[in-house]
């Protein structure tokens, strides 16, 4: 099962009623965090989940309201007496970016493992997260993240037995690892079916409408879509700023078929999302508007 929180769902300026833009999963007691902008500490307190278990932080880019948010929460993840390694994944000049922000926050008792992203797309594997990272639109180098949990094929009894594999190590093989004991080589693939579907959140913000992310959003059990403004009239504003409306995430929904579309990343200007929301499902019928706290619990199809 994976746990998914909007903690964030503004752009540009921190409101009374909504903080900057981030996402948080927790997976398997290891929780992982998009993008860090003002408010993300609050947002994760009022939410009642924890600081301590995150274990990784991706970043879209390094506009202020994305990231202005990391060195409070690095401190306070301090305070936690955390000593685990942490993992920050973004785009070219992580480090630098990071280095600076961390004059306010000098002294950590873990370290910091930094991962930039090369080259249009990039994926890592962290902690049962398989993360992929694909370039967007933006006016800024920008990336948009798909997470993604695998499944294993369903364990067969039957094969393992003929095999004459050994039970206690069936639920290491199920885990998918190899193993090597009385000069035998023991593999997964030996008792596993083919794999399963698994779960695919997708998150994409501060971008113009490209086919990459109605590629990666593809059948997705959550795609997270920023909808800057919901207003037709504000479509030339978004196409000048490089950010997207309400009716183009939507139409990259209507493609991508996801089971869920939410919508983030307003503007200030947009103070109830909810009044707009007809039109976009005249589109994509299954869209809603994303809001600070808003929660699934995703889980594995069921056979």
């Amino acid at each position: 099962m994976l746990d998914v929180c909007l903690l964030g769902s503004g752009g540009m300026m921190p409101l009374p009623y909504r903080w900057l833009t981030s996402l948080m999963t927790r997976f398997n007691g290891s929780s992982l965090l998009i993008d860090c902008g003002e408010g993300t500490q609050i947002a994760i307190k009022e939410k009642g989940w924890g600081f301590k278990q995150i274990d990784t932080i991706c970043f879209t880019h390094y506009h202020g309201d994305h990231i202005s948010g990391l060195p409070g929460l690095l401190l306070t993840m301090g305070n936690a007496e955390r000593t685990e390694p942490l993992t920050l994944i973004g785009p070219r000049g992580l480090e630098r970016v990071v280095t600076a922000l961390r004059v306010i926050a000098p002294e950590l008792p873990f370290p910091i493992i930094y991962k930039e992203i090369q080259g249009p797309e990039q994926e890592f594997a962290e902690r049962g997260y398989r993360i992929r990272a694909f370039r967007v639109n933006h006016n800024v180098t920008c990336y948009g993240y798909a997470i993604e949990i695998d499944r294993a094929g369903r364990f067969d009894v039957e094969r393992a037995r003929a095999a004459d594999i050994p039970m206690k190590l069936w639920s290491r093989l199920q885990k998918g690892e190899c193993i090597e004991e009385a000069g035998r080589v023991y593999r997964p693939e030996d008792v596993l079916g083919p794999a399963r579907r698994g779960i695919k959140v997708v998150y994409c913000t501060d971008t113009r409408p490209v086919d990459v992310i109605a590629q990666q959003a593809k059948d997705a059990d959550l795609f997270i879509c920023e909808g800057m403004y919901g207003e037709p009239e504000k479509a030339q504003k978004a196409v000048g700023y490089k950010h997207m409306t309400f009716d183009e995430a939507a139409h990259l929904a209507k493609r991508a078929k996801p089971r869920e579309l939410w919508l983030t990343h307003y503007s200030p200007s947009l103070v109830r999302p909810e009044e707009y929301m007809d039109a976009v499902r005249a589109v994509f019928a299954n869209a809603y508007p994303g809001k600070d706290g808003k929660t699934v619990e995703l889980d594995f199809d069921e056979e």
